[in-house]
């Protein structure tokens, strides 16, 4: 095997992707890193592959700060070509496969995308995009990468050390507009998040974790990485089956895990759940939607194990609060916190600003999350007025949450700013949903909200206008309604259910007051986000 280049060429004084694979490599090349299935890649395996996989990207012209694209489910492969790219240089572009065609297309033409490494399962919707994505100079099917990559004699590691304003990854998030942005995620910021994962996650060279969330969420890739951060091996879930999932903690003893609450939720109804052996985990991370206290109550008491819940965002690069498992006592005298979502990391200052003047407000009062760390993203690619107005020149990050913080400094989210609905981990933002039921000839006017679900922390549901010609029946008129609207969107941000009003309230400027249209919904509850 190639030796990887010097500590003092490439550790990078920067803990980044590049420099972790880098370092296990050398130390521990035949400890297994990488499981799916029955494949398991070890740590000298995975460097192999990430060599040919930067030499064959710079036989295509890409080279330091391109991007390359990532349209498949969890895979070993996905990590090979990550930190191939890491090791170049080159931006990973990590692709919602949820997305229809045409969202996709926009992504990958929004970044610039020269190479596209695509799953089979998803090599149809290459073919339908190809034509809308002129900058593709080539789409490589991911169950043809090696006759790609070619044979020949072993690469050698192209030697990129990445600096602190270098981007790494670059993720999508929504905008409220529907807009896609990239979210510029740099070696900074990963080097803070995996520098601290030993004491922030109690990551160690003993953890097997369960990569289980989408890893173009940076609740999927960021956990991933955090996991691999100090030569532990990862069980790589393809396809979230709860069942499945409960097995591979058995099988594989797994220690950690990151789940969003909807998972908790349907591991607790798997019939098999009282009878399998869960005695190895350590500690389950939670977040990224809304979770009921009977879940969570119901989940400690069926896992046995430690739960920390964590709070943060894609330009956060993930968790800056967490509730740890010492703060997790339904029975105890500080049972309230279980509405809370933690503290902010040592690293990590948090502050409850005025959305006016940006001046920070007292204790329990309500007001904008800010945040500023060195996890927080560059900005969005090619969105000078975008990221202006979301970090501030001396480092703050507008969260677009609304909170406040109690006398000990834990955090409590109060509301969204920005109208952002969750569901089951993913982010939908009313307006886009909005300009796709306003194209129906039925409807004249709508706005949507999130209501509470049980099974996905919240749902999408319409508040419709009927047009003056649209057909009497509701039923049927609401499921014509959403049936056009996965048509145009991904089915996660589709309406779930659609009621009819004679008209919507506003404001005097027009706006819609969606407060007052989620409030019947969400009565008697104390946490709309999480």
């Amino acid at each position: 095997m190639t030796a990887p280049p010097t500590d003092a060429d490439t550790t990078d004084r920067l803990l980044t992707p590049a420099a972790m694979l880098r370092i296990w490599a050398a130390e521990q090349p035949d400890a297994p890193m990488l499981i799916e299935g029955d494949r398991t890649l070890n740590w000298g395996a995975v460097y192999r592959v990430a060599r040919h996989t930067a030499r064959a990207l710079a036989s295509k012209g890409i080279g330091p700060g391109d991007r390359v694209g990532i349209l498949d489910k969890n895979s070993i492969e996905f990590f090979e070509i990550l930190f191939g790219c890491a090791l170049l240089g080159a931006v990973a572009v990590p692709v919602n496969w949820r997305l229809s065609a045409a969202e996709t297309a926009v992504v990958l033409e929004d970044a610039g995308t020269g190479v596209v490494f695509v799953g089979a399962e998803y090599a149809d919707v290459a073919d339908t995009v190809s034509s809308d994505t002129p900058c593709v100079r080539e789409w490589v099917r991911l169950d043809r990468l090696d006759t790609w990559l070619g044979a020949g004699e072993d690469a050698q590691d192209p030697g990129f050390v990445p600096g602190p304003d270098d981007v790494v990854i670059q993720l999508y998030t929504s905008g409220t507009t529907g807009l896609p942005k990239g979210a510029m995620l740099t070696g900074r910021n990963f080097s803070s998040i995996l520098t601290e994962a030993e004491h922030v996650f109690h990551i160690g060279a003993d953890t097997v974790s369960m990569v289980a969330m989408p890893l173009f969420h940076i609740g999927g890739v960021g956990w991933a990485l955090a996991g691999m951060s100090r030569g532990g091996r990862s069980v790589i879930v393809r396809d979230v089956d709860p069942g499945a999932m409960l097995a591979l903690i058995e099988r594989h003893r797994i220690t950690e895990t990151f789940v969003v609450p909807a998972v908790l939720l349907f591991m607790l109804a798997v019939p098999e759940l009282p009878n399998t052996d869960v005695s190895s985990l350590r500690t389950i991370f939670y977040g990224a939607s809304p979770i009921s206290e009977d879940v969570l109550v119901r989940s400690l008491k069926a896992l046995g194990c430690d739960f920390a819940q964590v709070y943060g965002l894609t330009e956060t690069t993930g968790a800056i609060t967490s509730l740890l498992p010492e703060d997790h006592d339904p029975d105890g005298p500080r049972a309230h916190l279980l509405t809370s979502a933690g503290r902010p990391f040592a690293h990590v200052e948090v502050r409850i600003a005025d959305t006016e003047t940006g001046q920070p407000l007292p204790v329990g009062t309500v007001g904008e999350i800010w945040t500023r760390s060195d996890q927080n993203m560059l900005g969005y690619w090619n969105k000078p007025e975008a990221t202006a107005s979301v970090l501030s020149e001396d480092g703050w990050f507008r969260t677009g949450d609304a909170g406040w913080v109690d006398e000990e400094g834990y955090l409590f989210l109060h509301d969204r700013l920005k109208d952002m609905i969750v569901s089951g981990g993913e982010n939908i933002y009313p307006a886009e949903v909005e300009n796709a039921l306003l194209a129906h000839p039925a409807v004249a006017d709508a706005a949507v909200i999130g209501v509470p679900d049980e099974r996905w922390g919240e749902t999408v549901k319409a508040i419709v206008v009927r047009a003056p010609d649209a057909p009497g029946d509701d039923r049927r008129l609401a499921d014509e309604i959403i049936e056009a609207t996965r048509g145009r969107l991904a089915h996660y941000k589709c309406p779930t259910s659609i009621e009819f009003v004679e008209s919507l309230p506003r404001n005097p400027t027009g706006k819609i007051l969606k407060r007052e249209l989620r409030a019947p919904y969400w009565e008697g509850r104390e946490r709309n986000i999480q």
